[in-house]
């Protein structure tokens, strides 16, 4: 568990215990998330890294477990969180524009009766003209590649100028370019003191992209600073007979491959 200094986490995590079919994909899960960093989710496939994000929000039910977002209950603080789900789990077909996804971030702001003005729709395009879109603005979300679609996702999240920032693997099947862009995106948050939480599967890029980690298989392994916790050992917990590190114990060097 860590924090910095006695400043309030942005997100603390009490005992939580999450199972599917009584076995249980996370145990106890103690954590303390500071403010203003930007954190990688780390961890072999079934692991629990998107059960951890969907059971915070509400999204999939716990056994038992606290969670706060700055202090207070995420119940009472849905409106400080944005979320960008796996774009796998989205329906894309769905007849609608981009600029339409990305005002349905203002739903929460405007409620669910009240319709979206001139004040909503420039948000809205101002978001879309941060994440490179403003072109695709009325395109069919159906007509755009998984690269453009994910861009349109994080503008939907931009556009609710949230506190806590959760994306489930971003950076999955988007190309170098978007990559880029998105992580450039999610620095400049930082920066402006948001918290930025990524559910993250390439270990090439964990030490360049993240300055804080959550090491996760079903436990937490190791969380914190990201050059404490990014360690061979560490990772040879988390991932076992997964992995394999060629080089020395001080400089970390990973095979072609990604390990997902």
């Amino acid at each position: 568990m860590t924090t910095t200094g006695n400043a309030e986490p942005a997100l603390s995590i009490k005992n939580l215990t999450v199972s599917y079919h009584n076995q249980p994909v996370l145990w106890d899960i103690e954590l303390d998330i500071p403010a203003g960093v930007m954190a990688g989710i780390v961890g072999p496939n079934g692991a629990g890294k998107s059960t951890l994000i969907k059971s915070l929000l509400g999204l999939v039910p716990s056994l038992s477990g606290d969670v706060k977002v700055h202090g207070k209950p995420y119940a009472a603080q849905r409106k400080r969180v944005g979320y960008v789900p796996q774009r796998s789990s989205v329906d894309w077909d769905f007849p609608t524009t981009a600029l339409d996804v990305v005002m349905m971030g203002l739903y929460g702001r405007l409620g669910w009766f009240r319709r979206p003005g001139r004040r909503e729709r420039r948000e809205a395009l101002e978001a879309l003209a941060m994440v490179g879109m403003t072109d695709f603005a009325e395109r069919q979300i159906s007509q755009l590649s998984g690269g453009q679609q994910q861009r349109v996702f994080l503008a939907r999240a931009l556009v609710q100028q949230a506190d806590v920032y959760f994306l489930d693997e971003p950076m999955a099947g988007v190309d170098a370019t978007t990559e880029r862009a998105i992580i450039d995106i999610l620095r400049r948050l930082r920066d402006q003191g948001k918290t930025v939480i990524v559910v993250h599967h390439d270990l090439q890029t964990v030490s360049t992209y993240f300055d804080w980690l959550l090491l996760l298989n079903v436990r937490v392994i190791a969380a914190g600073n990201a050059k404490e916790v990014f360690k061979i050992d560490h990772l040879r917990q988390a991932y076992g007979g997964q992995i394999a590190l060629l080089g020395d114990h001080d400089s970390l060097m990973f095979p072609a491959s990604k390990v997902t």
